[in-house]
């Protein structure tokens, strides 16, 4: 008999490499920063995975309109993986779902936006990330939340979500700060919350490999987090500590009090990621310093992913990487496609590219 994990996995595994080799190729991302100018690069990906998304009259592709377009790919493999998993592994499957609900959240954060000032919904909706399914917020709650004539009823629109209780409890907040910041630190803790209760209730290999993959990404907003809230916000020891998360992988409890606490930013780091030689010589506490930190650690977390497609695959880690990787070639078009509108050189852009240069056959 196979093991459980071979059976849980086994079609989820073939549909993730299939994907995986989906995702654009060194060659191709050469082409694209080599493209002559937007309309060049949108031709490109028309002929990749992103083609049937793209396939809309072109005087349409605005650069934000191109983004949402191509995120539309991700939503799919995302909402595709979630039914697969329910059907075989669901504790597995309450992560991936979670997981896909952050990008709920940011649609959230930016419909709350919107209602603060006053747009209109066609302002926001191409900002949205598409989602059709798994989800409690559709578009047309966002649409009305935009709508809505002030904040609080703006958040009595989501009473039917896991976030009406978040942002009840923190719009005394707003409206004596009249700051959207509280609103959306909330939203983005309780988010981060479900997903460490989501992993809390995994077992064996998929709460290990679920930890290195998604633990290690959560432990790094979190570092962040706490690094920009006293480097940039001048936050107090206390609301650094009240802002942040206080549970980790391997950065602990500990290590966000030390940094709110004004120990060596550095220090912390290393003692914190001691396996990561190159964030020896960083000093975090100035500008370029923390670019070249934030830079170094979604490296780690982008090299951690790739690393899951080594050897034995029957296990959760292998979709939520992919995912997770996907999301990076979002992120690194959605500069390349700016760029290019733009007419920016090469040299302007892509030092801020995370996964191309990462990719088999790159030299690192």
């Amino acid at each position: 008999m196979a093991p459980q994990g071979v059976v849980g996995y086994s079609l989820v595994h073939a549909t993730v490499r299939a994907l995986y080799a989906d995702l654009l190729s060194a060659r191709m991302w050469d082409r694209l920063i080599a493209a002559q100018d937007h309309d060049a690069v949108l031709a490109l990906l028309s002929t990749t995975a992103y083609g049937p998304h793209l396939a809309i009259e072109r005087s349409l592709l605005t650069p934000r309109r191109a983004v949402y377009q191509i995120r539309w790919r991700l939503a799919e493999v995302y909402e595709r993986l979630i039914g697969m998993l329910r059907l075989t592994q669901p504790v597995a499957c309450q992560l991936m779902q979670t997981l896909w609900q952050n990008f709920e959240v940011n649609n959230l954060k930016a419909a709350l936006r919107g209602t603060e000032t006053r747009a209109s919904w066609d302002q926001v909706r191409h900002l949205l990330y598409p989602m059709s399914r798994y989800i409690s917020l559709t578009a047309e709650v966002l649409e009305q939340i935009v709508h809505a004539t002030d904040m609080a009823r703006a958040i009595e629109l989501v009473q039917h979500t896991p976030y009406y209780d978040t942002l009840r409890y923190a719009l005394h907040r707003y409206q004596d700060e009249r700051n959207l910041f509280p609103l959306e630190v909330a939203l983005d803790l309780g988010s981060r919350r479900r997903l460490w209760a989501s992993i809390a209730q995994l077992s064996g290999r998929d709460r290990e490999m679920a930890l290195q993959v998604v633990g290690l990404a959560l432990d790094v907003d979190n570092l962040l987090w706490a690094i920009r809230y006293r480097v940039y916000s001048h936050l107090s020891e206390e609301e650094i500590i009240n802002y942040t998360l206080p549970l980790g992988y391997q950065v602990k409890d500990e290590h966000i009090r030390a940094i709110a606490a004004e120990a060596d930013i550095a220090q912390v780091v290393r003692r914190a990621f001691p396996q990561l030689p190159e964030i020896a010589g960083l000093s975090p506490l100035s500008g370029k310093g923390l670019t070249s930190l934030e830079q170094q650690l979604q490296y780690h977390i982008i090299r951690t992913c790739q690393h899951m497609f080594i050897g034995y695959p029957f296990h959760l880690g292998i979709p939520l990487a992919y995912v997770l990787l996907h999301e990076y070639e979002i992120r690194d078009l959605t500069v390349l496609i700016e760029a290019k509108f733009s007419r920016l050189k090469p040299q302007a852009f892509t030092s801020l590219l995370n996964l191309q240069p990462l990719l088999p056959g790159r030299q690192n």
